[in-house]
């Protein structure tokens, strides 16, 4: 098994093939038999459990009742965690937006929220209402484009934010509003369990003070006191988080057995191919002599993204939640998919070999006028935005857990 390369990736996305599959064997790390934890959803009364059970057909043709252990958009998060990773480390020369909240003396701990961790992208709310160079990002040059950007036109995107070709974006809330571009998730990953068992788990608490629940005259007070005695005190002191828990079963959200883990990813090449660059980055027409070799370097590029983040995603580990650590059988295998539904072609990748494929995909679309843009797009929240996360700081203050 050899490399990727970028010539071999060059060539799949011109058309030699259809997809890029990564399928990933996992095992629970505390060996067979022991217990994972599902993501668990709202569900009505009546339901059973709060887990998604599926009856699927597995790689050798049985079927299998299968439990979903990580969602295509999870994964997706984590995929873009992993590239954040990289980028910070200065391993990933990609551009990445990002609001930045540390001017701010009182919202400092915010930190800056990037187009890798908002939940629309570049096309979330939290970059609307921010300011590029003192002007709303979306009147501003960049903001223009990128409203303006379609699959059809996705020059301005590739340059400021990539990753949007690559995991999907609707650009609902901006000033096009539901009539905003809409870019089709070209990646999709997605982790499930085999033979799934639900199992149910215990809970209690045992009070080192002793306090019983039958003392009153409690009142939570809303301020820093949090609560004190009044005469007409009505809460319980489980209410004021003190006094024991009496120890309990929970079957709806109690955990599973397994056989085994798969986490399946598909990098849609066919997806890429309907992103077309007709102009360069700043407006320029690409001549129709040069356009077929410009458009495949783009594609390319996003691709060697999609490899980049399957590789980091690997090395992140799979801790998906608390009781929920998978351990993988082996390394990712990468397969090229043919159109025929042939044998595939595996090739090897891995944390170095993926940053030098990004690197050399980045420096050909470059030649082409199309290259990324700068690495940082540095935006600051606007007054309001700043106002609107002080007033929610303020009425959570006031609310109990759970509101």
């Amino acid at each position: 098994m050899t490399t990727l390369t970028y010539g071999q990736l060059r060539d799949s996305v011109r058309g030699d093939h259809v997809a890029i599959r990564s399928r990933l064997s996992l095992q629970p790390a505390g060996g067979s038999g022991t217990k994972v934890m599902p993501p668990s959803y709202a569900v009505a009364d009546h339901a059973e459990h709060k887990y998604v059970l599926e009856t699927r057909v597995a790689a050798n043709g049985e079927t299998s009742q299968t439990v979903l252990l990580d969602s295509v958009a999870s994964q997706a998060n984590r995929m873009e965690e992993a590239l954040l990773e990289g980028w910070e480390l200065e391993e990933l020369d990609l551009p990445v937006a990002f609001v930045d909240f540390t001017g701010e003396d009182d919202l400092q701990d915010v930190g800056r929220i990037t187009a890798l961790e908002a939940p629309h992208r570049l096309a979330d709310a939290i970059f609307r209402d921010s300011l590029l160079d003192n002007t709303l990002f979306r009147l501003s040059d960049v903001g223009r484009a990128i409203t303006d950007a379609t699959p059809r036109n996705a020059a301005a995107m590739l340059r400021h934010c990539p990753t949007a070709l690559l995991f999907g974006m609707w650009d609902s809330t901006g000033p096009k509003g539901g009539l905003g571009s809409k870019f089709q998730r070209a990646i999709v990953s997605e982790l499930v369990g085999f033979d799934a068992a639900i199992g149910s788990t215990v809970g209690s608490r045992i009070d080192p003070l002793g306090i019983r629940l039958g003392v009153d005259g409690i009142t939570k007070t809303g301020d820093e006191e949090m609560w004190d005695f009044r005469d007409k005190g009505k809460e319980k002191p489980s209410e004021i988080n003190h006094g024991n828990i009496a120890p309990s079963i929970e079957s709806r959200s109690g955990g599973v057995t397994i056989s085994r883990a798969e986490q399946s990813v598909v990098l849609s090449l066919a997806a890429l191919r309907r992103l077309r660059f007709p102009l360069t980055a700043d407006g320029t027409p690409i001549a129709p002599a040069e356009r077929r070799k410009a458009e495949t370097a783009a594609r390319a590029a996003i691709a060697a993204v999609g490899i980049v983040a399957i590789a980091y995603q690997h090395e992140m580990d799979f801790d998906l939640r608390s009781r929920c650590l998978l351990i993988p059988d082996h390394a990712p295998n990468i397969e090229l998919l043919g159109r025929t539904g042939g044998e595939p072609t595996p090739v090897e990748i891995d944390r170095d070999s993926a940053q030098e494929l990004l690197r050399e995909a980045a420096a050909e679309t470059a030649k082409h006028g199309l290259g990324f843009g700068d690495r940082e797009l540095r935006l600051v929240p606007a007054p309001k935005l700043s106002e609107l996360l002080r007033r929610s700081r303020d009425v959570a203050k006031g609310e109990s857990p759970g509101e």
